[in-house]
């Protein structure tokens, strides 16, 4: 009978694409989700019905449905509609960045709230223009206060790829589900993936950590 460990290293090469596949969609996912939650977050805190209307719709409808059904109606049900054939790792990226985005919104928005409103007039009063006043003065700020939030969500949209399996994307937990069906070694391999995940989650928090350290030191 094969060793734990040579289990573990017959398995690594594929995980590792799991892995990197996993990688990949987290990060364009994010920097998609944080434009996204940019946008929608300064729409919320706009004085404009509409557009904070609106932004409140998109928040309120994806935090109240589960990502599966979301990615489900995106690979399945929308394709099917507009009769279009979207690949499940792009179906995969638009779930992960539209649900993460939502909740990146309301950390902007809690952020930009979180700003004492009378810096706001003072920098209004000294001449500076919405834009400016929001770019300079009270974003800056508030990022500060955003890091953890950020943080927190990074680390839910990575264990959330876990999800794309169902839709037949080879990431990480696909790739343990596969190696599993081939030697039935379900401890071994589930708890070096678990490691895996672990790994990428810890070093992300260790990151911020430093980073929050640093800006509040200027």
């Amino acid at each position: 009978m094969m060793s734990s460990w040579q289990v573990i290293v017959d398995a690594m090469p594929l995980l590792l694409q799991g892995l990197w596949i996993t990688v990949k969609i987290v990060v364009i996912s994010l920097l998609i989700a944080f434009v996204i939650g940019l946008i929608t977050g300064l729409m919320n805190t706009s004085s404009n019905k509409i557009l904070k209307f609106i932004a409140t719709l998109y928040i309120d409808i994806i935090r109240g449905t589960p990502l599966l059904v979301q990615m489900f109606f995106i690979y399945f049900a929308l394709p099917a509609f507009l009769d279009i054939r979207i690949p499940a790792e792009t179906a995969g990226i638009i779930a992960i960045s539209a649900n993460a985005g939502a909740y990146i919104a309301e950390i902007f928005r809690a952020g930009i709230s979180s700003i004492d409103n009378g810096q706001r007039e003072a920098a209004r009063s000294l001449g500076l223009s919405q834009v400016q006043t929001m770019r300079l003065v009270i974003l800056p700020q508030a990022f500060r206060r955003m890091i953890p939030a950020f943080v927190n969500q990074c680390t839910i949209s990575i264990k959330d790829t876990s999800l794309l399996s169902v839709i037949g994307i080879r990431e990480l937990t696909q790739s343990g589900e596969i190696i599993i069906s081939t030697n039935y070694r379900a401890f071994e391999i589930w708890g070096t993936v678990g490691v895996l995940y672990f790994i990428i989650i810890y070093g992300i928090s260790r990151l911020s950590r430093v980073l929050e350290r640093r800006l509040s030191l200027k």
